[in-house]
């Protein structure tokens, strides 16, 4: 890959920015008719350690360096799934930056034994691309693990082996630079490029390094940020009694287990998981475990064949399609389609309290569904007491724990801090949300010529796959086919027409129109020729 020539970046004082909990955490921004940009030097391939990215070192400086055709921000599965296929495409000049050290996959939900709920074929290329050299089947062949694996009959991986895989992909590709916070974007319409200012941060997360990247085209990856719910917040920034959010329940394992009763709020997947290893590690008859959902019930994920065709091409389209007042009423009545558990899990909880009762008696386990918590607030420094209010039974309670794991689930982070020199020329739809078109781009002013994907910052115009796994390779791969599209005049990567058995709507536009959103289908798309750069 041809890509622009790396500059160096200068020392920097400036203070220290505390990243965020996610891939691009960014300092606040002045809006529109701030002040000028600080001078920054260019710096458009940070330097990395010896032993990551080998080959990627740095160059002596130009007066103008190239411009990226694609900088990503943010390095999660998505962007890391953008990574890998656009690695085979010839001549596109892309780079991808993280402000973590590493990458990491959820690392505090990687409980012993918890597996993916999509099948290993939800890798981070397959789906698109199943000869690429980052597929899972060629990660396990360079660990000589095939066979293993091929006698082992699995279908759904355990997490932390798609940790360690999408770690072999991100250590491996050249475009991939950690310790890159980026802060802020802005369009530069005398190049029609974008500058992008960012800082290099060292192993402790200190500023070491300002730098500024010019790129034609943006994908963000900014992922999604923990959610507390409003009762919890200020007792969860208080460290005397654990209330911790399930995305940090590894690391604080033991002093849940020590904790005298522990109640675990939320319903989904993570809740499940979170009881029950509680359950397991606690003794028989002295488990002191309270489960809380505010869905009626504690209820198995829809994974029918039929129900998972919702997560197909097809019904991106078909939900993209919809006025935007339909969509927002559809998304909270599919909640078991994401916010379900596995059958698997659920039998598992069943089987263990069942084993509990085998010498008499019942296990001092609670499981507690259509419930919320209205208010919460300490009992000196060793408890907690939620107040509890019962949707069906329009009843309220109190309810006294010493520890709470808050499996509340995720929220998108907003891209407004990111793109704040940008707030006025982003698009909008009624709810005040950005605007994305079908193939994942910010509708924007028609002053700024450059593009602007997401991913997984669209639900509200593109469903509840925008989240999954199982379709990360089919977005990425809609991403750089409008890309070389653009650049090249032809699409790279061929997709099918048709994903699905499901007619969603009358006239679907998907059975006469090419997956990734183009008139001519699969069989029009070829593999792109050398990109043009204006």
């Amino acid at each position: 890959m041809n890509a622009p020539t790396p500059q160096p970046a200068d020392p920097a004082a400036a203070p220290h920015a505390e990243p965020g909990p996610g891939a691009a955490a960014v300092p606040p921004e002045p809006g529109p008719g701030a002040p000028p940009a600080p001078d920054r030097p260019p710096y458009t391939a940070p330097q990395q350690a010896p032993d990551q990215h080998t080959g990627n070192q740095q160059a002596p400086a130009q007066d103008d360096p190239e411009p990226f055709d694609l900088l990503g921000i943010g390095v999660g599965p998505f962007n890391l799934s953008l990574a890998a296929l656009a690695d085979a495409v010839p001549d596109l000049a892309a780079a991808f930056y993280d402000q973590r050290q590493a990458f990491h996959w959820h690392p505090g939900l990687l409980v012993d034994g918890a597996t993916l709920q999509v099948p290993f074929l939800a890798d981070l290329v397959t789906l698109v691309d199943p000869a690429s050299r980052w597929s899972f089947l060629n990660y396990l062949k360079s660990r000589e693990r095939l066979f293993p694996f091929y006698f082992a009959e699995r279908f759904h991986i355990h997490r932390a082996e798609y940790d360690a895989y999408c770690r072999w992909v991100a250590d491996a590709l050249p475009s991939t630079h950690f310790g890159q916070q980026v802060d802020t974007v802005r369009w530069d319409p005398g190049h029609a490029r974008f500058e992008v200012d960012h800082t290099q941060l060292d192993a402790r997360g200190e500023a070491e390094a300002l730098g500024r990247t010019y790129a034609r085209h943006l994908v963000l990856g900014v992922g999604t940020a923990p959610y507390v719910p409003e009762p919890l917040r200020p007792l969860a920034q208080a460290p005397a009694v654990p209330v911790v959010h399930s995305a940090e329940y590894v690391p604080q394992r033991e002093r849940l287990l020590a904790a005298e009763h522990v109640t675990v709020i939320g319903s989904g997947q993570s809740g499940a998981e979170v009881f029950l290893d509680l359950l397991r590690s606690r003794p028989v008859g002295r488990e002191a475990i309270t489960w809380l959902a505010r869905t009626p019930a504690f209820a198995p994920m829809e994974y029918s064949r039929l129900g998972l065709e919702h997560f197909t091409p097809d019904y991106t389209r078909y939900f993209h399609g919809l006025p935007e007042q339909v969509r927002d009423g559809l998304l909270p009545r599919q909640w078991q389609l994401h916010k379900g558990i596995d059958t698997e899990t659920i039998t598992a909880i069943h089987d263990e309290l069942y084993r509990r009762t085998l010498d008499g008696g019942w296990p001092d386990a609670v499981l507690t569904p259509g419930v919320s918590v209205r208010t919460a607030g300490r009992i000196g420094t060793t408890a907690i007491e939620l107040h509890l209010e019962h949707a069906e039974q329009g009843t309220r309670s109190r309810l006294v724990t010493n520890a709470v794991v808050l499996a509340t689930g995720y929220r998108e982070r907003p891209v407004d801090q990111l793109l704040a020199p940008l707030a006025d020329r982003l698009l909008r739809d009624a709810a005040g949300r950005p605007r994305v078109d079908a193939r994942h781009r910010l509708e924007l002013d028609r002053s700024v010529t450059g593009r602007i994907y997401v991913q997984n910052a669209e639900r509200h115009t593109h469903g509840v796959g925008a989240p999954d796994l199982g379709l990360a390779a089919w977005r990425s791969a809609v991403i750089l086919n409008d890309l070389t599209a653009l650049l090249a005049g032809a699409e790279h990567y061929p997709l099918p027409a048709r994903t699905a058995f499901t007619t969603f709507g009358i006239g679907d536009p998907a059975r006469a129109r090419g997956a990734g959103g183009g008139a001519a289908g699969a069989e029009a798309a070829m593999r792109t020729p050398a990109l043009r750069r204006g």
